[in-house]
């Protein structure tokens, strides 16, 4: 279940920062009933930015494996 929590909760910041570290994943924090930003565990952060970096790895291979199958991939050498 998503935590929405209003900005003026952060002026508590011990309390705000065991909220993050409580809570099951990101905590959307609003202003005037708006979502202004979000707010999560770094730990949490770096697992989607690793899990974007394979994504982008598996496309790149993905597409060498099909320019080789295609026959269009040029050897390292015979580029040079």
């Amino acid at each position: 279940m998503a935590v929405c929590v209003p900005i003026k909760d952060m002026r508590d910041t011990v309390r705000f920062s065991e909220l993050i570290e409580s809570a099951p994943g990101p905590v959307t924090v609003t202003k005037n009933g708006y979502d202004q930003f979000v707010v999560m565990r770094s730990d949490d952060y770096e697992a989607i930015r690793l899990s974007e970096a394979k994504a982008r790895l598996m496309a790149r291979m993905a597409l060498a494996e099909r320019e080789r199958a295609q026959g269009t991939a040029v050897d390292a050498l015979e580029s040079l």
